[in-house]
């Protein structure tokens, strides 16, 4: 049952802060899968991706998202989990995928260095190369598209409540 949602969007696009706020409206659990991932290896993100390089990071990140059980909760993963087909096949079976969908420029004034926020960025990539290149993926996964423009934080909650309403997913 597809009773989880599942908050997908570019570093900095607020699934940590969205997500919290959203399940405590909710009445559900809250899951940063970041901080998962970082647990279960014992290691900050930009260290695992350091010592494994972006493949590996995103090989122990497809893994355990793939792996990830829970019941109405809202799970943040990490921005590169689009590129792990099995865990977005998997975060899709469970719960319903909303994209939180920033512009490239106001994610350009909220992130600082993208490498210590243990961001997966090939060689001589910056954050518009990025965006280009993931925003098609989250697009393609996603159920709901939210545009968070201008929008406040409350207001963001308010809209995907409103959005999984209509679309009879709450």
């Amino acid at each position: 049952m597809k009773n989880n949602i599942v908050l997908i969007g570019m570093p900095g696009s607020g699934k940590s802060t969205v997500g919290v706020v959203l399940a405590k409206m909710l009445g559900y659990q809250f899951i940063d899968m970041d901080i998962v991932i970082q647990e279960k290896e014992k290691k900050l993100l930009q260290e695992i991706i350091s010592e494994k390089g972006n493949d590996g990071f995103m090989e122990i990140e497809n893994r355990i998202n793939s792996e990830i059980e829970a019941e109405y909760t809202v799970i943040a993963p990490g921005g590169s989990v689009i590129y792990g087909k099995e865990a977005m096949e998997h975060l899709h079976n469970i719960g319903i995928v909303v994209y939180l969908k920033l512009g490239h420029q106001e994610l350009e004034k909220r992130l600082g260095d993208l490498r210590k926020r243990g961001v997966v960025l090939k060689d001589g990539y910056t954050l518009k190369n990025l965006y280009e290149e993931r925003t098609p993926l989250y697009e393609k996964y996603a159920d709901i598209i939210l545009e968070e423009e201008e929008m406040d934080l409350i207001t963001t909650v308010n809209v995907i409540i409103d959005r999984l309403k209509v679309g009879e997913f709450l």
